[in-house]
C-alpha cells in the first residue's frame, strides 16, 4: 500500500503541472501517455505472438500523429478526418501482401493494431482537446474517475460481498460500485454545479454524472477483460504498486469518450 500511495503522489506531481500549464506542452505529455499505452496493448498481444518491427513502428508513429491532431482546438467541434482513417488501414493491411506469411503478420494481427492505434490515438487526442477547452472539465471529469474509484475500492473492502464479475475481476463487488458511485457523482456534481456553471439543472447533472460514473467502472472491467484474456495482472510495471497507464487510464478513456457523446445536453 505504501508503494501504491507513493507512486501515486509522484504520478499527481507530474502530471498536474501539465494539466495546469496546458497547450502543447500538455498535448506532447499525452501523447507520450498514448504512446507508453499503445506499448502495452501490443506488448500484451505479443505474450501470444509477436508483430513484425516494421508494422509496429506504423503504429507508433499513427498515434503519434492522432493524438497530436487539431492540438489547438478549443472547441467541442469533432470531425472525422477520412484521410487519416484510410491511411492507417493502408498502414497496416498492405503489410500483410509484402511480408507474405500468415504466421508472421495476418488479417487478424492487422485488425488488431488498427483498433488499437484509433483506440488509443482518439482517447488520447480528446483529452487534449477537453483540456484545451475549459481546465475545469478535464478535472471534472478526474474527479469522476478517482472518487469512484477509490471509494469503489475502500467500499468494496469494508462492506463488499457480491461479486459483480468474478470471473474478470475478482475483487470487484456490487457494494464497492454503488459505493463509488455515490461518491463519485457526488463529489463531480458537487464541482460542476460550483465551478463550472452553477445554473445548470442540478437534476441533470446529477444524472449525468451518475453515468459516466457508471461508464467508467465498466471501462475498468473492460480492461480487466483485455487483461484476464491475456492472462496477465496488469498492462506494465511502469507505476509501482498502480500496473501501467492503461491500468491508470482505463476508466478516464471510457469517461472521456462517453463525454464527448453527452456533452452538448449540458
Amino acid at each position: 500500500m505504501k508503494k501504491r500511495i507513493l507512486s501515486a503522489i509522484i504520478l499527481i506531481a507530474v502530471f498536474v503541472p501539465f494539466l495546469i500549464v496546458g497547450g502543447k506542452s500538455f498535448a506532447f505529455f499525452t501523447t507520450i501517455l498514448s504512446l507508453f499505452a499503445l506499448y502495452e496493448l501490443i506488448n500484451i498481444r505479443e505474450s501470444k505472438k509477436e508483430f513484425p518491427t516494421i508494422v509496429k513502428l506504423f503504429a507508433y508513429i499513427m498515434v503519434t500523429f492522432f493524438t497530436l491532431r487539431n492540438i489547438n482546438s478549443i472547441t467541442f467541434e469533432y470531425t472525422l478526418d477520412y484521410r487519416i482513417m484510410s491511411l492507417i488501414i493502408f498502414a497496416f493491411l498492405f503489410p500483410i501482401v509484402f511480408i507474405n506469411d500468415n504466421k508472421k503478420y495476418n488479417l487478424n494481427d492487422s485488425l488488431f493494431l488498427v483498433g488499437a492505434v484509433l483506440f488509443v490515438g482518439l482517447s488520447f487526442n480528446l483529452i487534449t482537446i477537453v483540456r484545451n477547452f475549459d481546465i475545469t472539465y478535464i478535472i471534472y471529469l478526474l474527479l469522476i474517475t478517482t472518487i469512484t474509484d477509490t471509494f469503489a475500492l475502500f467500499t468494496g473492502m469494508l462492506i463488499g460481498k457480491r461479486k459483480i464479475a468474478p470471473l474478470i475481476s475478482p475483487n470487484k463487488t456490487m457494494e464497492g460500485c454503488i459505493g463509488g458511485l455515490i461518491m463519485g457523482t457526488f463529489v463531480a456534481t458537487t464541482f460542476y454545479m460550483t465551478i463550472i456553471n452553477p445554473n445548470t439543472s442540478l437534476v441533470l447533472v446529477i444524472m449525468l454524472t451518475a453515468l459516466l460514473s457508471a461508464i467508467g467502472q465498466i471501462g475498468d472491467l473492460i480492461f480487466s477483460a483485455i487483461k484476464r484474456y491475456y492472462d496477465k495482472k496488469d498492462f506494465s510495471n511502469l507505476i509501482p504498486g498502480h500496473g501501467g497507464i492503461l491500468d491508470r487510464f482505463d476508466s478516464l478513456i471510457f469517461v472521456i469518450l462517453a463525454f464527448v457523446l453527452l456533452v452538448g445536453i449540458i
